[in-house]
């Protein structure tokens, strides 16, 4: 029997392992060209049948092609190669999984896009792209096609609800999300959607499972729209990294946590001006979470005894696997002094070790807690 499909999903990117591994991006153009090469060879093969064949015969149907079955990275180096490859439909055919997409144009993220088959696609993420909301108004509508579609990244994406024409992409923007049935995930980030999140997920036909809205210059009243919404609830990860949440949107977040308690895994709050005089009313919040797994604080200005408590508050927590925590801000060089160094390292270690005395007592040993943010990745949606 003839191999009929080929799995390659779920290879991690180079970055993410050693220096000689094959990155995701080399390795779709790899399979690119090897997709090109097979085709190039099946129709030559096929050529010279038909040569050697005697006059009206029929050359023999050829061996049945190969699904292989891939996460696909491209930008604008790569795309060309790509799309001839998705169109070439030789002996390999690529079955795309998870589609990763940096620095394309408009023309050619639709044009690939097109090019994949619409089965088995389960991830689109686009970003670093400059679509702006004229571009996302065209790309969304178009991922209707694909029914298994489930997650949606859409970073860095050049999107500012107060600029003047945005009312038309927003709500065309908002009708192509609510087409996708089958959403669960969302990542706007880096989008300035400032009150603009009800028209946005209002529409979507199932409650979201994952939502990403760091440095989306969120207003209290987006986060009011979140608490009632059939979204909060359901919410297993959740990232507001980047929003100010020490002052107006505080009390409507510690609201969203207490709706999102049931289901949360995985919060992300960074560099939100979070301060030590915070801890008092976030603690009990987050202690309310009692199956996340993942905090995310760093870039919040706490101090020493802050970092302290954060770890006491929630040692009680037992899914409670990785922390990554902030660098105090008493622990830093002194800039206004000339000072240079960027933190006490001596100090640095005796808080971790008060860290890991705290963790111990409390019976968590196996608990991560690290400043940082390269050596510990967040958790993939999927992963949840």
């Amino acid at each position: 029997p003839c191999l009929r499909v080929l799995d390659m999903t779920g290879l991690q990117d180079g970055a993410e392992q050693g220096p000689d591994s094959l990155s995701l991006w080399s390795g779709t153009v790899l399979l690119a060209k090897a997709c090109l090469e097979a085709s190039q060879r099946r129709d030559d093969q096929r050529g010279a049948e038909r040569l050697e064949g005697s006059p009206g015969s029929s050359p023999p149907p050829p061996p049945p092609s190969v699904e292989v079955r891939v996460d696909l990275f491209v930008n604008s180096t790569s795309g060309p190669i790509l799309r001839a490859a998705l169109r070439a439909g030789g002996a390999l055919r690529l079955r795309c999984r998870d589609f990763h997409a940096e620095e394309l144009s408009l023309g050619a993220t639709l044009a690939l896009l097109e090019a994949l088959e619409p089965a088995g696609l389960r991830r689109v993420d686009l970003r670093f792209n400059n679509l702006g909301l004229p571009g996302l108004a065209e790309v969304v509508p178009r991922l209707e096609r694909f029914p298994d579609l489930v997650s949606l990244r859409l970073p860095y994406s050049n999107v500012d609800a107060r600029r003047p024409g945005a009312e038309d992409g927003l709500r065309r923007l908002a009708e192509g999300l609510g087409r996708l049935q089958r959403l669960r995930e969302l990542n706007l980030g880096s989008c300035r959607l400032s009150g603009r999140l009800r028209q946005l997920l209002g529409v979507l036909q199932c409650p979201l499972e994952s939502l990403e809205l760091p440095f989306c210059h969120l207003l209290p009243g987006d986060l009011a729209y979140l608490i009632q919404s059939p979204h909060a609830p359901a919410l297993k990860k959740l990232d507001l990294s980047g929003n100010n949440l020490s002052e107006d949107l505080l009390p409507p977040f510690l609201q969203l946590l207490a709706t999102a308690s049931g289901a949360l895994r995985h919060l992300d709050a960074m560099e939100c001006r979070l301060t030590d005089a915070h801890l008092d009313a976030l603690l009990p919040a987050l202690r309310r979470c009692a199956r996340l797994g993942y905090l995310g604080v760093f870039g919040n200005p706490l101090t020493w005894r802050g970092v302290k408590a954060l770890a006491a508050g929630m040692a009680p927590l037992a899914a409670l696997r990785l922390v990554v925590y902030p660098r105090p801000v008493d622990l830093c060089g002194d800039e206004d002094n000339g000072d240079d160094v960027p933190e006490d390292e001596e100090r640095s270690e005796a808080l971790q070790e008060e860290l890991q005395r705290i963790l111990r007592g409390a019976g968590r040993d196996e608990a991560v807690w690290t400043t940082s943010l390269s050596r510990h990745g967040a958790l993939d949606y999927f992963a949840l």
